[in-house]
């Protein structure tokens, strides 16, 4: 006869059994198991490709899996598709925002939903909206329209959609990525809120620091397997990533110091439009030395991508002027730039870097497939390609089956890499890097990381463009903060406040700040 326990177990919020998911050539999901209780705030962390967005997906109702079953409190449910996990109480908020601009919040929250249909009582559903958002500490007007709010606003709007529809279990998709510190800790302050209510929260994100301040606990996926599960209180940061990677990987790189030497480039007074025509760039002033790293500080969307565009020829300014090497090249072409010895890594290492319908073997050689030994008139020489793209293969470390494979079938790791082999390789005297990381495991990162640095060390001045503000404090010898068009301060990198930056990137002034730790942009 069983004796009656008398401590009766919880029913895990959450508890996924021998999920599989298979995709063509690929085991994305290797009978996993995922218990999380309720009222906890559980983390997946996980290389590019080791399956956690899958198994999230899986939850999220997008894919359905090929074997395992998923118990919600207790109970079996089959999830079919999202309407069906909301209807379970199951939410996700994407790192990219699924919302309408020219609506307003109250809008957005409703669209979809069954019921109301046609009487649309809107002073009641915001009146229930403003509830919530004072519940959980999400304040937002459910009278604005999206396109008026920051990014940090409209994230709120995503959670407080999934709040107004019941979901009790929030899946939140690297959702620090597009914030400034302030809205990160706002979120935090929100999420430790929902836990007290007893919601149940999965957090994925590459933020080591920020998973060990947020995470009850932690579940490790490598390969599509998972490899552990772990209380916060029971690892580090350090321990976490050699579990994700299955080797010991540097966090944090060491810096060496050096002494700047001669300028690089230096911007006057630059002015340029985006794609609409208005104002993106507004009279920046800046320079960069010899072995400097100026990183831009600011939240997407205030002018980088317009600025690195101009300094590589790829977009005209419309006033200012711009030196490099001590020459004056306002709007010159791309080719000219390069001939100058600028070196490019653009945000969208795909569309703008790289070729995907082209080898890896041809990727490498577009800024010097005319160069003596490549080619003779208008042929290529095969075989110096060949030799040539395996030399920086085996220098770079990029881990392909040959030089005749697509590059679009690499990961995304792989492809920065070969990405800056190339323009490692030019020698350059400048480097723009836009967001160089974005996207990468925390190995790769590491690695491209000690690529830039080692550039730094032979002398290269590089502009670091960057929404990770770690990787800007960490890579950098001064920062500058870019505010709507506009460098609100430069500062020496290790007098940095993070707090004080983060404001700025917000738009706010700090009047509070020294002399000293901010040098005005002339």
């Amino acid at each position: 006869m069983t004796e009656p326990s008398s401590v009766t177990r919880k029913v895990p919020a959450i508890l996924m059994s021998g999920i599989v998911k298979r995709f063509p050539g690929v085991l994305a999901n290797d009978h996993i198991d995922l218990e999380v209780k309720s009222g906890e705030i559980h983390t997946l962390l996980g290389e590019n490709g080791a399956g956690k967005s899958t198994l999230m997906n899986i939850l999220s109702g997008l894919y359905a899996p090929d074997e395992g079953e998923i118990l919600l409190q207790g109970k079996r449910v089959d999830i079919h598709s999202p309407r069906d996990a909301i209807q379970y109480g199951v939410g996700t908020v994407y790192q990219h925002f699924m919302l309408v601009d020219t609506f307003t919040v109250t809008e957005n929250i409703i669209l979809g939903m069954s019921t109301p249909r046609f009487n649309l009582r809107f002073n009641d559903i915001e009146q229930q909206i403003s509830e919530i958002s004072q519940k959980y500490g999400l304040q937002v007007d459910p009278k604005a329209k999206i396109w008026q709010l920051s990014v940090g606003e409209q994230q709120r709007v995503e959670i407080l959609k999934l709040l107004y529809r019941g979901a009790e279990v929030l899946i939140l998709d690297e959702p620090t990525a597009v914030l400034t510190p302030p809205e990160v800790a706002d979120l935090f302050a929100t999420l430790r809120r929902m836990k007290e209510e007893g919601k149940t929260i999965l957090f994925i994100s590459h933020k080591l620091d920020e998973v060990m301040e947020i995470s009850d606990s932690i579940s490790v996926l490598r390969d599509g397997r998972k490899i552990a599960d772990i209380k916060k209180t029971d690892t580090s940061p350090h321990d976490l990533a050699c579990m994700m990677v299955g080797r010991d990987v540097l966090i944090r790189i060491d810096k060496k110091k050096i002494s700047a030497g001669e300028i690089i480039l230096e911007a006057r007074n630059l002015c340029a439009n985006n794609e609409k025509g208005l104002a993106a760039l507004k009279g920046i002033t800046f320079d960069i030395r010899e072995g400097e790293v100026l990183g831009i500080a600011g939240v997407a969307g205030n002018g980088q991508r317009e600025l690195a565009e101009v300094i590589t020829g790829l977009r005209q300014s419309t006033k200012g002027s711009l030196f490099i090497n001590n020459k004056e090249l306002t709007n010159s072409s791309p080719k000219k730039m390069i001939g100058e010895k600028v070196s490019h890594i653009p945000e969208d290492r795909l569309g703008v870097g790289l070729i995907p319908s082209l080898s890896v073997g041809d990727n490498m050689i577009l800024k010097n497939y005319d160069s003596q030994g490549l080619s003779r008139g208008p042929f290529l020489l095969a075989k110096n390609v060949q030799q040539f793209a395996c030399q920086l293969i085996e220098r770079f470390g990029i881990s392909t089956p040959g030089t005749h494979t697509l590059i679009r079938v690499l990961s995304g790791g792989n492809q920065q890499k070969a990405l800056l082999a190339r323009e490692i390789n030019t020698e350059p005297k400048l480097m723009i890097a836009v967001h160089p990381t974005r996207g990468l495991d925390i190995g790769a990162t590491a690695n491209v990381r000690e690529l830039l640095l080692n550039q730094r060390e032979n002398g290269t001045a590089l502009l670091l463009i960057s929404e990770d503000l770690d990787e800007v404090l960490q890579l950098s010898d001064r920062i500058a903060v870019l505010y709507e068009g506009e460098i609100k301060g430069i500062f020496p990198a290790e007098e940095a406040d993070i707090e004080q930056i983060g404001m700025l990137m917000a738009g706010v002034n700090c009047n509070s700040l020294s002399e000293k730790t901010i040098v005005e942009a002339a």
